[in-house]
């Protein structure tokens, strides 16, 4: 069995997440199918991670594993060849068979993007907050964030009963790029609808409405008042997979947007 590592970027708008499932539109979906038929035979594709829908990828990173073996530009041309115009193979390489998407990587780098002023071009991949936001609030709250800390009041009820909440946030920074704020946040892991509700209460406390104490409150006692503040999708994209010897680079918006 053939293993390559996959990094791919993706338009999340109009997909139901990155994980393939029945009756839906997904990237992974996609992209086992373009692979299969460019291959002519099955395939394995695993995730690092599972985005949710209508969440975007700077840096996605997959492997695939099939019986055939291929140059890899030629495997990662051909593919991309056979992708929808929102789905693409930035780089594709020969990997460990040992290697796991998912499994290898140590952590994750999301990007959320917030729009100063309402935008003609880019509504589908930043939020826009019309009220007037206090940086400097902000950063207070997402230092709040880092460290390892119980995450059971930011994580959707539908998770698996079984999933510990106990997450290290190994960084959280706000970066004022012209119309844009950019906010990353990078972890071990994330649970679901995490890192949007991390932003939502963010952006609550750059309004005013919530201190950095009832922050650290919703650290230490379940609280419901995150899930209605979670931020919408669209501003939202994972960006980095790390891996063993990566570093992340600098805050880059992903298009000149604003």
């Amino acid at each position: 069995m053939n293993k390559y590592k996959i990094v791919l970027e993706y338009d999340g708008a109009n997909y139901s997440g990155w994980q393939a499932q029945k009756n839906a539109k997904s990237i992974q979906g996609a992209l086992i199918d373009a692979a299969q038929k460019f291959l002519d035979m099955p395939v394995e594709i695993q995730g690092a991670g599972r985005t949710d829908a209508g969440v975007h990828a700077l840096g996605q990173v997959a492997h695939l594993a099939c019986a055939r073996k291929l140059n890899c530009e030629t495997l990662r041309i051909g593919i991309n060849d056979l992708l929808p115009a929102g789905i693409n193979i930035l780089s594709l390489e020969n990997a460990h068979p040992r290697f796991h998407a998912r499994h290898s990587a140590i952590s994750r780098s999301y990007l959320y993007l917030i729009a100063r002023r309402r935008t003609a071009f880019g509504k589908k991949y930043v939020w826009w907050v019309k009220d007037k936001l206090h940086p400097g609030k902000m950063r207070q709250a997402l230092d709040v964030f880092q460290g390892f800390h119980d995450f059971a009041s930011f994580a959707d009820k539908r998770m698996d009963k079984d999933t510990s909440t106990q997450v290290n946030i190994e960084s959280a920074a706000l970066e004022e790029l012209g119309n844009i704020i950019a906010l990353r946040v990078v972890g071990s892991h994330f649970l679901w609808k995490m890192v949007r509700r991390i932003v939502g209460m963010t952006v609550e406390a750059g309004r005013g409405n919530v201190t950095a104490k009832d922050l650290e409150q919703m650290l230490h006692t379940f609280s419901d008042v995150p899930a209605r503040y979670t931020a919408p999708p669209s501003g939202l994209f994972l960006e980095n997979v790390l891996y063993e010897g990566d570093q992340l680079p600098e805050i880059q918006p992903p298009v000149h947007l604003l």
